[in-house]
């Protein structure tokens, strides 16, 4: 059993030196005398605080009494009465109630029983989706119910699980913090950053266009850009880098708009690298750039319309495997000339050698007469003409088609050398009729068609083979050529002027390739896969190498 002083309305008696305002002291003037005026002070559910006392009173005696609203008028917690000296003597004759606890608990069972209740009954008022709260309150009643009830050898496991009760409020504690300050504060720093980056990114091209002013292609709003292409109605495609919109313009004339991703890398580099190579180049085997645009985050560039579409279309069949040709060997070599001039054009043509570093057929185009144009400059750098060596921060270019030194030094130098190597796996495909690595193909010798058709062309006087092999010269001629431009070594490779030359003369003139790839005999130069999407710059090596 326990009395606690919050469960009485209390009486205090206090003798004064003289009178008093305060409207908590009740005056008793029976008891009172001429130099000594004696108070009753009633306070509810808590004894007086003698330090509230006045200082000119002294504390004479103290007594629970029962309240009665009918005697007592309560302002807060001020409490008086109508007639201080008879109620007084009148609450002091009715007494007061002494209220006993008794819990019934023995076990701490019973004491995990009441704590369970307690959850139940906080998670109800304040919802399921703060049981933080609940289940704080139901710690707070669980230990004091081990103390209170004496339960044998609970002296240990009180103090341990106050200890744990201590914890489990930091962790609260630190778990309402982090939901109501830190995460919110993260998401915060995280948008200012991003929009930080954006900005960058906008200043970054709003700078390079005002210097290239006077040498950039037209500027469109990009409420031009939504006329012109009908709201974005008819779409051509989609890559990486955005989608492609077919667009007109007054009078009729078709281009292509690629709305470049809002989320493009590199602080706007791929559009700074469109619109400072192709803007300032003119050859009928690039693709021309008519315009661009650039508000804040929205950007698009614009092309002349190619309406046979990329290169792939039409070389490769439905099913990826070689089938029925779309073009004859003739116009096929006459394609592959026009991609290796529009290629050497840019290496050898301008002002700067601009390397390409993502030849592949997805970015060769054809026009209404099929004539190729080179596109998709994103990944182009520009270099001075007498730079043999170029020095690369990352990897650039498409799996299948990158020359083995953007992968590793270990092959040799990154030069214009890199550019003839895509070309050269883009002439294989052309002859092929089909991906150079294929492994749907019916004999696994020709899954990689490169390592296939070098045996053919090298060993054409096995019986087994020349009883089944039969190949056009047209198709030998791309062959052959493809095979020197994909030499392991950029050294071995030939450069785009004499590769012109090569399609240009007679198939019978042109000289079998090295075997391009590594043999059993030859050690193969380890290349860590971490090497693709490494950040640190490739070293140059001697191109005798």
């Amino acid at each position: 059993m326990a009395i606690h002083e919050y469960d009485f309305t209390w009486a205090t008696f206090v003798n004064c030196t003289r009178t008093t305002e305060n409207k908590r002291y009740n005056f008793v003037s029976c008891l009172s005398k001429t130099d000594a005026f004696v108070y009753v002070i009633i306070s509810y559910r808590a004894a007086l605080q003698l330090e509230y006392a006045e200082p000119f009173c002294s504390f004479l005696a103290m007594t629970p009494i029962k309240f009665d609203p009918e005697q007592m008028k309560r302002n807060g917690n001020i409490i008086s009465l109508e007639h201080p000296t008879t109620d007084v003597f009148q609450l002091l004759k009715h007494g007061f109630s002494v209220p006993i606890y008794s819990r019934g608990v023995s076990s701490i069972s019973g004491c995990l029983k009441d704590a369970a209740i307690t959850f139940l009954m906080k998670t109800h008022k304040v919802g399921i989706f703060f049981p933080r709260v609940a289940f704080a309150s139901t710690e707070l009643t669980f230990v004091p119910c081990i103390e209170y009830d004496h339960i044998p050898s609970s002296t240990w496991l009180s103090y341990s699980l106050w200890v744990l009760v201590y914890i489990a409020q930091i962790l609260i504690g630190l778990s309402i913090l982090g939901r109501n300050v830190i995460a919110p504060l993260a998401i915060f720093i995280f948008l200012v950053h991003k929009l930080w980056r954006e900005k960058k990114s906008v200043d970054a091209v709003e700078k390079f266009l005002r210097s290239q002013r006077a040498l950039a292609p037209t500027r469109y709003a990009y409420t031009d850009l939504i006329a012109i292409t009908g709201h974005f109605r008819e779409k051509l495609g989609q890559g990486g880098y955005g989608s492609v919109f077919k667009g007109v313009f007054p009078g009729g004339i078709l281009v292509a708009v690629k709305m470049l991703l809002s989320n493009s890398r590199c602080n706007g580099e791929e559009f700074i690298n469109e619109v400072s190579t192709i803007g300032r180049i003119h050859h009928v085997n690039v693709i021309k750039l008519v315009g661009f645009c650039s508000e804040g985050s929205k950007r698009a560039l614009v092309y002349e319309y190619m309406p046979n579409g990329s290169l792939d279309k039409h070389i490769f069949s439905a099913t990826g495997v070689a089938g029925r040709r779309a073009f004859t060997w003739d116009k096929l070599n006459d394609i592959a000339l026009g991609i290796a001039r529009g290629i050497n054009y840019l290496h050898q043509g301008c002002d700067k050698r601009i390397l390409h570093f993502d030849i592949k057929p997805q970015n060769i185009l054809l026009d209404r007469n099929f004539t190729p144009k080179v596109s998709d400059f994103g990944l182009a750098k520009l270099y001075p003409k007498d730079t043999s060596l170029v020095s690369m921060s990352t990897t650039r270019g498409t799996t299948g088609y990158i020359a083995p030194e953007l992968i590793s030094r270990s092959f040799g130098v990154i030069s214009h050398k890199s550019d003839v190597y895509s070309f050269g796996m883009l002439l294989m495909e052309m002859a092929g009729g089909r991906r150079n690595a294929d492994p749907r193909a019916e004999n696994s010798s020709q899954a990689y068609y490169p390592s296939w058709i070098y045996d053919r062309l090298t060993q054409p006087k096995i019986s087994e083979i020349s009883t089944t092999f039969d190949i056009s010269e047209g198709e030998r001629k791309l062959c052959v050529v493809g095979l020197w431009c994909i030499q392991v070594r950029p050294s071995a490779r030939p450069a785009m002027s004499k590769v012109i030359e090569m399609l240009e003369a007679d198939v019978g003139t042109l000289e079998m390739a090295p075997k391009p790839f590594f043999s059993s005999e030859e050690p193969i130069p380890t290349i860590s896969v971490s090497c693709l999407g490494s950040s640190s710059e490739l070293p140059a090596i001697s191109e005798d190498e």
